[in-house]
């Protein structure tokens, strides 16, 4: 599509939405994962993208990158406008509208949106890895990706089969003893878990989880606001029993690494994944804010990483028939929940089931200048709370609790 159009349709949505933008659904499949089937997508459409691609098990989020997927489509992981019977990418309205959608200072440090955030969902537990710092992302042209949890209690019917997450590394652990189970990768598993430790996860909370730490993500379905990233290594060999290849712990190493086994110990912060106190620096309990009559936020994600605000996230209730008006401190993308009502004057409510390919209105992204001027929102439900998961760019909310 031409730059004079997108600039003209991303004028024309931004008008007629009071500035905010409403997305189509963007889903991603996984390979070498198996969907839990609690996105709200219909059952048969799980392997929408064939079986060869595996089941669709994330929904991203206001995303302006590619999902980093061998045979993925050309815009996979990317987020599209919906405005009337136009669809075009967030990412190229916000190269349209940078400051207007996303805040100048954002804009002017970042040009594009640097966060993303999505719904992981899985039957089953996810093998060991970390997420690369921007070091050593940036040896294979990649980003850092560092990343939060919130587990949404009204998208976990169910826990799957493992509800616990393995952090990091029990302390004590030597940089031999991993290196031992690299050397074991084709002997079946390789026996890295014997060295870490597992949380039981607690709907209604999460975790702040820096690069270079491991993490073995249990089954809940999780909200994770994250940097605009899809980066990765996977430190253990199997999962479930099925195989993990060599390929996806390598797959953002420089190749000249890719048989280094020291090189590949040193990947990890060792003082970080041997903290003794691991859960008091990581874990995150919900604050509430009360912030008028039947309307209550929380927040949901908070924290620095390296010593700077990357992202946030709160979570916006209201009870029946409550309307508030919601001042924020900058851009967000939002995504319903739970209820049905008013965001503006467009109308907002979470599907009980979704085709894929079908348009719902569940989700949106608020530019900064309405923002910061005030939402209103409103639930018209007289028996049903409206429940909303928003999330924000870095240095957005200075005032959240550390």
């Amino acid at each position: 599509m031409a730059k004079s159009s997108i600039n003209q349709l991303t004028a024309s949505a931004l008008e007629a939405g009071k500035g905010i933008l409403r997305l189509a659904p963007t889903w991603v499949p996984r390979s070498f994962l198996v969907p839990g089937g609690r996105l709200k997508l219909a059952p048969e459409d799980l392997y929408a993208f064939g079986t060869h691609r595996g089941g669709i098990d994330e929904r991203w989020l206001s995303s302006t990158i590619i999902a980093m997927n061998e045979n993925r489509t050309a815009d996979e992981g990317l987020s599209y406008i919906v405005h009337g019977k136009a669809r075009f990418t967030l990412k190229d309205a916000i190269e349209a509208e940078g400051a207007r959608i996303i805040g100048k200072k954002i804009w002017s440090e970042f040009k594009r949106w640097p966060v993303f955030a999505k719904f992981f969902d899985n039957q089953g537990p996810i093998m060991h890895h970390m997420h690369p710092d921007a070091k050593q992302a940036k040896l294979v042209g990649q980003e850092a990706k560092p990343e939060a949890y919130y587990f949404p209690p009204q998208l976990n019917p169910h826990g799957g089969n493992f509800p616990y997450t393995f952090f990091g590394l029990e302390p004590g652990t030597t940089k031999a003893d991993i290196r031992r189970c690299l050397e074991r990768w084709e002997q079946g598993d390789n026996g890295i878990l014997d060295y870490s430790k597992a949380y039981r996860l607690k709907l209604g909370t999460g975790w702040l989880v820096p690069p270079r730490v491991l993490h073995a993500p249990g089954s809940l379905l999780t909200f994770e606001p994250q940097w605009a990233s899809d980066a990765f290594a996977m430190y253990q060999s199997m999962v479930e029993g099925r195989p993990v290849p060599w390929e996806l712990l390598v797959h953002d190493v420089p190749k000249n690494k890719h048989k280094d086994l020291d090189y590949l110990v040193e990947m990890l912060d060792w003082p970080a994944n041997t903290n003794p106190k691991f859960k008091d620096s990581h874990y995150l309990e919900p604050v509430t804010e009360e912030i008028g009559e039947g309307c209550m936020d929380k927040w949901i994600v908070y924290g620095k990483i390296g010593g700077r605000q990357l992202f946030s996230a709160k979570e916006l209730t209201l009870e029946p028939k409550a309307k508030c008006n919601i001042r924020d401190s900058g851009a967000y993308g939002l995504i319903a929940v739970q209820g049905h009502g008013r965001i503006g004057q467009m109308p907002i409510s979470s599907p009980a089931m979704i085709r894929f390919g079908e348009q719902t209105e569940d989700e949106f992204f608020v530019s900064h200048e309405v923002a910061i001027a005030g939402v209103e929102f409103e639930n018209l439900s007289e028996q049903e709370r409206m429940v909303m998961l928003r999330y924000f760019g870095p240095d957005a909310n200075p005032n959240a609790p550390k």
